[in-house]
């Protein structure tokens, strides 16, 4: 079998679900709806990068993966508080709101690094089970 294909494929598994709670989460209307569209979905988010980068080098370790991508959108969520017009090009779109964000909060960061605890275990579960 080729080397990773498990792990890989259970990844990608995972990166498309997680999508999907992601997306729905930016879409949910319910009780809560600020909540879950502007807080918990940052937690999605840090999973999803993690698990995206494991997917492409299943070969880095898991806690550098997430430090990394907890450090990289910690530098996103203050680049939020810059607003020059290339930036608001991008942000006016959905998909660039979604990944760069459009206001800067504090409470974010608790949710990147839940998000980036959950991915880096989620890497860990996944390699343990599928090499």
């Amino acid at each position: 079998m080729i080397p990773h294909f498990k792990f890989r494929l259970r990844i990608l598994i995972t990166i498309l679900l997680i999508t999907a709670l992601g997306f729905g989460s930016k879409y949910y209307s319910g009780v809560g709806s600020s909540w879950v569209n502007n807080s918990l979905a940052g937690l999605f988010y840090e999973i999803f990068w993690c698990l995206v980068i494991s997917f492409i080098n299943p070969r880095l370790n898991a806690v550098r993966i997430g430090s990394w991508v907890f450090i990289i959108t910690s530098v996103l969520e203050f680049l939020q508080l810059w607003h020059p017009a290339f930036l608001q090009t991008i942000r006016s779109t959905f998909i660039g709101a979604a990944l760069l964000g459009n206001s800067f909060t504090w409470l974010d960061f608790p949710y990147y690094l839940a998000g980036c605890t959950l991915g880096i275990m989620m890497i860990y579960y996944l390699k343990k089970y599928s090499m």
